[in-house]
């Protein structure tokens, strides 16, 4: 089943409170109760839809772009288009604040940071689909990083694998120092090259739809890989 026909049907069988417990239920057209989380692509989908609507307002306005992007992370199949601006509608319009939405998403993968990484990865794609992420964007999701737990050194590490990898510092996008050696380096390398592959995506409870950002986060990878041990001039 579609992660859309799983989200049409969430009424049954999964559960959670908090204002993403709202939106679900307001999307699934059921009253939601507090109990245990039982499928992990809803749970991330429905926070994802929260938090890109809510970061579609830190510029003022959703653009085309923006759900064209959100919708090419999900595949969205053409006849639930309009169900996806819906739920984008409903969230932007409710009462609770992104950070209500982004504390409860920090709580609920407390023990999984890698998952809170693929969100922020997730927002990072979206926000940049019309060429610029804007100054109100970056300031929402360095805030959301934060409540997510991670240091600024992380988010920045985060932030350059999104919009500097090609020009940028490429020991920054793989999270180490220029001092590290050329064995540490490609340890580290192959961990990234590991944690960031799509199956280990799948595995960590992410809708196998978000294929195209770990893809687009792995070329990132590469990219900065090849600068550094050309620049060394070490084998890959």
């Amino acid at each position: 089943m579609s992660i859309w026909g799983k989200i049409a049907g969430a009424g049954v069988g999964l559960a959670v409170g908090g204002p993403l417990g709202a939106l679900l239920g307001a999307v699934a057209g059921h009253i939601v109760i507090d109990r245990a989380l039982q499928d992990s692509e809803v749970v991330f989908t429905i926070a994802l839809i929260a938090l890109s609507a809510k970061m579609a307002k830190a510029d003022g306005e959703v653009s085309d772009a923006e759900v064209r992007a959100f919708e090419e992370i999900f595949q969205v199949p053409p006849g639930e288009a309009r169900n996806v601006q819906r739920v984008y509608r409903i969230a932007q319009q409710d009462v609770a604040g992104f950070e209500a939405y982004a504390s409860q998403v920090a709580r609920i993968y407390a023990d999984k940071p890698a998952v809170l990484e693929d969100v922020l990865d997730a927002l990072f794609h979206i926000a940049k689909a019309d060429g610029y992420v804007h100054s109100q964007e970056l300031e929402y999701l360095r805030t959301v990083a934060d409540i997510f737990g991670f240091s600024e050194i992380e988010f920045a590490r985060i932030r350059a694998s999104h919009l500097g990898h090609e020009k940028g510092d490429p020991y920054l996008v793989l999270g180490i120092t220029p001092d590290i050696s050329d064995d540490d380096l490609k340890k580290a390398y192959r961990r990234l090259v590991k944690e960031n592959h799509p199956d280990m995506l799948i595995a960590r409870g992410v809708p196998k739809e978000l294929v195209t950002i770990a893809n687009e986060k792995l070329s990132a990878i590469n990219v900065a890989y090849d600068r550094i041990v050309r620049a060394r001039g070490i084998a890959a």
